[in-house]
């Protein structure tokens, strides 16, 4: 037998025994059975206290490219972690127990003086932080029924024998902004017609229980989905952004508010305007 041959049969062979082997978990199988070695976990201990050291030495040794993304990931670590030191921080606080009597008799030497309370809390910025957190979407229509793709694009068909289905015309409401300018027709891919273009919304500010016609600035999200929020598309529970300028908000060191955020509460496809309510 020569050697080519011999080769090639060794490599059938190899590749017959790899796709037939069971690939199943045999290590983690093992480890239920019979458990880990003695020293598992002193091993782990030791190759974790190993790792500072070791990561050291490759941001010494990497780099170009590899070393900015080493870099890159390095920092995104030490932020999380920073985060999550602040957010366990505790610190002592004092307060005085005015309200607490005390059971039993109190030595006269005791009588004035005050008793301090002691207790372990979270810093007040974490605090305002978890509440900022919990109401930043807190707006008027937390769930809305999803639209398909069929229902938003319909299909242009292109060409001389019509076979190009690439175009898509927009069937919503849309918002395309002042400066806007179309793409030549035949590369334009997403046609958003102008009759179905909107500047302008009915904003109800729900403190002040009354509407006002201001303009859009922009789309800020769209909960369908990512690309109707690059397109500008519109639809029920969408999140603009509108011009407050003529309302004369303020801000707390006193500066006039230029935009703020509303949601779109109706089908503006069928009713033909765009009503929503401020994010207060």
């Amino acid at each position: 037998v020569s050697t080519q041959s011999t080769g090639g049969l060794l490599k059938r062979f190899i590749s017959c025994r790899a796709d037939t082997m069971p690939q199943n978990e045999h290590i983690e199988l093992w480890q239920k059975r019979y458990g880990r070695r003695l020293d598992y976990e002193e091993k782990k201990r030791k190759k974790e206290a190993r790792m500072d050291w070791k990561r050291s030495e490759m941001a010494k040794k990497v780099q170009g490219i590899r070393g900015k993304i080493f870099a890159e990931n390095r920092r995104k670590e030490k932020i999380q972690l920073k985060k999550t030191i602040r957010e366990n921080e505790e610190r002592s606080n004092k307060h005085a127990d005015g309200d607490v009597v005390a059971e039993g008799a109190v030595p006269s030497y005791l009588m004035d003086r005050q008793k301090v309370s002691r207790a372990k809390v979270l810093s007040n910025m974490v605090k305002q932080k978890k509440k900022e957190k919990a109401g930043k979407w807190d707006v008027p229509l937390p769930k809305v029924k999803a639209i398909s793709e069929e229902e938003v694009f319909k299909v242009i068909k292109t060409g001389k024998k019509r076979k190009g289905q690439w175009k898509r015309m927009v069937t919503k409401a849309t918002f395309v902004g002042p400066g806007f300018t179309r793409k030549p027709p035949k590369y334009e891919r997403f046609i958003r017609p102008s009759g179905l273009r909107f500047k302008k919304a009915h904003v109800t500010h729900p403190e002040l229980k009354s509407t006002f016609y201001l303009d859009i600035l922009s789309v800020k999200k769209n909960p369908q989905s990512h690309l109707y929020t690059e397109l500008g598309v519109m639809t029920k529970g969408t999140i603009i952004e509108v011009n407050v300028s003529d309302l004369g908000l303020v801000t707390q060191s006193g500066k006039i508010v230029w935009g703020k955020y509303a949601q779109v509460t109706n089908n503006p496809e069928l009713d033909g305007c765009i009503n929503a309510v401020l994010m207060v």
